[in-house]
């Protein structure tokens, strides 16, 4: 019985602020459409972004919304009023459109309410006025009247005799009539002038945050000829939230690929770049379809699909490729975590640069080329990957990174973790300097073991970080200059043997 009469009254409320307007509604599904934009970085979604309800605050994406309706106009002004919009429109990006007449029908004025009713605003209509107050008072209900003189922090009430009593807000109010100007959901509305009596077919669109989608990709590992060859099952997913506040029944789905560029608003932060999201495929099963669409690329999915309010769907990008290609590389980078790029000027200190570190990081490469079963865009996405048990069948994860939009033809790789059989050392066996002459001289060993039953490829990185004019005087090993000032030496290590690589390094200035 608490507030019945309240909720009674906000129950009525559309019927009674609509007047003659016309009114559109959730009544035509097939004439829903929505284009995703993501803002998310890869991998950077939390599965608790989209579990804890946070209404499109915490979204990092938004859409592009089309409803399609029919509207019987009248020749002249007609008043015409949405009310299935997303919770998190942008009223700027609103659009109205007649797709009968488009010539002779115009907007002359538009409007976003959004000032929706509550039990507070509908009390504040009837102060100095007089209400109905039913308290409960013992087993009974006592019955009273009075005026309304305030409803901060309760509700104050004058009796008819003079007297001033103070009442609860749970206290249940009968109110004498409704008040007009409260709605109870963001309504959009139109003052339309139509040359062209009879039935629209109308296009309303807008933007709105609160939804996003982003890309999952699933890889099953398994061995190849030797220790560093591999193959690989590459199947991906995309994944939608829409907490947007409005649900999308039936809807036609695209989505963009590529950069694409908005400008910055207070509050939004360093999203105003779109980093979309997906994989070309060929229209086939009602799956998504790829096209170029000015600098970007645009997904259509072949079906419609039903997206509810505060939910989440998945759906298949493309149809898995099997057994692609790839390698194993280990990579041993011996400095300790930190920036080793060059100074202002040449780094002296002999300490610096001399802590190792032990680990062997495993990557996994592979072309994205159509003879290695592959060869489409790469979104930007996390890569998750697995690896088959063979005594019970089962996948078991072993790593996962992200990786940015890749095109064909170029190379993905991506890093798992770091080996537990192999492990480095480095250590500084000398350092030189002689300041009058300006140069400088320092030599490393590193040594690498192999506790494995084959034999691995490891890739060595060093950083000459020292000052910008080096050169390598003497080496143990061949090395392939990356860039500026990095090494890369490929070491051969036995199954269960030990290797030591030694080099020496001059810089001058």
């Amino acid at each position: 019985m608490r507030n019945a009469n309240l909720a009674t009254a906000a129950a009525m409320i559309p019927a009674l602020i609509l007047g003659s307007s016309q009114v559109a509604g959730q009544n035509d599904a097939a004439g829903n459409a929505l284009t995703i934009y993501s803002t998310a970085q890869p991998g950077a979604i939390s599965p608790a972004v989209y579990r804890n309800g946070g209404r499109g605050q915490a979204i990092p994406g938004y859409a592009v919304v089309r409803h399609e309706r029919d509207l019987a106009l009248n020749r002249g002004r007609n008043s015409v009023r949405f009310t299935d919009v997303a919770a998190f429109i942008d009223p700027t990006t609103v659009m109205f459109e007649s797709l009968t007449d488009p010539a002779g029908t115009s907007v002359v004025e538009q409007n976003f309410q959004f000032d929706l009713v509550n039990q507070e605003k509908l009390l504040r209509k009837y102060l100095d006025q007089t209400v109905k107050v039913d308290q409960v008072r013992g087993q009974g209900v006592e019955t009273f009247s009075g005026t309304l003189l305030s409803t901060v922090g309760g509700m104050i009430l004058k009796r008819e005799d003079g007297s001033v009593q103070l009442l609860p807000h749970n206290a249940g109010v009968t109110l004498p009539s409704l008040p007009g100007g409260l709605i109870t959901r963001p309504t959009l509305v139109w003052d339309l002038s139509a040359q062209r009596a009879g039935s629209h077919r109308s296009r309303v669109s807008y933007q709105t945050t609160g939804i996003t989608w982003w890309t999952d990709y699933n890889l099953t590992y398994s061995e190849g000829s030797n220790a560093n060859a591999c193959r690989l099952d590459i199947g991906a997913w995309v994944s939608i939230v829409n907490q947007s506040g409005a649900s999308y029944p039936e809807a036609k789905l695209k989505l963009i690929a590529g950069d694409v560029q908005r400008a910055r608003t207070a509050g939004r932060g360093d999203s105003s770049r779109t980093p979309a999201k997906l994989m070309a495929r060929e229209e086939k099963d009602n799956g998504f379809a790829e096209k170029t669409f000015f600098e970007y690329h645009l997904y259509t999915l072949g079906r419609p699909t039903t997206l509810p309010d505060n939910s989440t769907k998945q759906i298949e990008l493309f149809p898995a490729a099997r057994r692609v290609p790839c390698e194993k590389t280990l990579v041993y980078y011996g400095l300790a975590p930190g920036y080793y790029g060059y100074g202002a000027s040449p780094i002296t200190d002999r300490n610096y640069g001399v802590q190792s570190n032990r680990k062997v990081d495993v990557y996994l490469g592979f072309r994205n080329a159509a003879d290695h079963n592959m060869g489409m865009p790469l979104p930007s996405g996390r890569i998750r990957v697995s690896k088959q048990d063979p005594a019970d069948k089962t996948l078991e994860f072993i790593g996962e990174d992200t990786i940015d939009h890749t095109p064909k033809n170029e190379k993905v790789l991506i890093k798992l973790g770091s080996a537990f059989d192999v492990v480095g050392e480095r250590r500084q066996a000398d350092f030189r300097i002689d300041t009058s002459r300006r140069t400088m001289g320092e030599d490393i060993e590193i040594k690498l073991r192999n506790q494995k039953k084959e034999p691995v490829t490891v890739i060595v990185k060093e950083n000459l970080y020292r000052w910008v004019n080096w050169q390598i005087t003497s080496k143990s090993h061949d090395f392939e200059k990356q860039d500026a000032r990095t090494v890369h030496f490929p070491v051969r290590i036995a199954a269960g043997g030990e290797v030591t690589l030694r080099y020496s390094v001059q810089y001058t200035w």
